[in-house]
């Protein structure tokens, strides 16, 4: 061990002090656009600069998504790795949103390039997809655990097509979803305040009480702001697990910029919204 504290007792200490808000750092074409800003790396660098800039000091969570850095190749990743260490230095905690899956050395290769303790993109979570067998995610699973990071694991997505395999029902009567619900409340078993092995869920999927959400660990939840769903949604989506939800807004905070503080007064209202809805459920 690194002799780091856990990542799921850093995140709910965070999202008590601060507030339960994730932040998406998505630098797409458009966005890049409607801010002024060039298509290249120049303009890359300005946006990723200025969110850390705007918020990185009183949010509990930015989420850096990395194929909008990937694309410009090795320039790209070098703004992703200073996005990633400015952040963790004003205070942040980082998930990595790159939804990484693969089996053996791969996974293990990955696992090293963003949970590594020295690694230059280390943060201190990382979104994963289990959909080569949960099993796939032991090497990720055993370096999260080395350096006190964590993983969010994708289980009940906010796109449509993800309903296909994570709804499909296995010979044992469970669906996929609830499978993988299931093994990550394995990894949390006996881990107080809050487990690091996370989920994802997405806060526009309705009601989800067949689903049994509260897994010991954090829910990352996609959905607020531009793809419909509202912070008066949280309770009535997650139920008794809203407390560990860890809802995730970009656009509704992004398009505030490229002022900081507008991007600063758009997160304080959701984070207080979203405040307000956990403390009433």
């Amino acid at each position: 061990m690194t002799g780091q504290e856990p990542f799921g007792a850093r995140l709910r200490r965070a999202m008590d002090e601060r507030g339960p808000l994730c932040v998406g750092i998505d630098p797409h074409a458009s966005l890049l656009s409607e801010w002024g800003l060039s298509d290249g790396v120049d303009g890359l660098e300005r946006f990723s600069r200025t969110v850390v800039e705007a918020v990185a000091d009183r949010v509990a969570v930015l989420k850096p998504q990395s194929a909008f850095f990937e694309r410009f190749g090795s320039r790209g990743l070098a703004v992703l790795e200073t996005t990633v260490r400015e952040a963790r230095e004003a205070g942040a905690l980082v998930v990595m949103d790159a939804k990484r899956g693969d089996i053996g050395s791969t996974m293990a290769a990955y696992a090293e390039a963003f949970l590594h303790k020295d690694a230059p993109l280390f943060s201190d979570a990382l979104t994963v997809s289990p959909y080569l067998g949960y099993g796939s995610l032991s090497p990720a699973v055993a370096m999260a655990r080395e350096s006190g990071a964590g993983l969010f694991v994708l289980a009940l997505t906010s796109n449509p097509e993800g309903g296909e395999v994570q709804h499909a029902v296995r010979a044992d009567g469970r669906t996929v979803g609830a499978t993988i619900l299931g093994h990550l409340a394995l990894e949390n078993a006996g881990e107080e305040p809050l487990g690091s092995f996370g989920a994802v869920v997405g806060a526009t999927l309705g009601d989800l009480s067949s689903y049994d959400l509260d897994m010991g660990g954090p829910i990352l939840a996609p959905g607020i702001g531009a793809q419909g769903a509202t912070p008066a949604d949280l309770p009535a989506v997650f139920g008794r697990a809203v407390r560990n939800v860890v809802p995730n807004v970009s656009r509704g905070v992004l398009r505030h910029g490229p002022h900081t503080v507008a991007l600063r007064d758009a997160a304080g209202r959701f984070a207080d919204e979203i405040r307000a809805a956990v403390a009433s459920a």
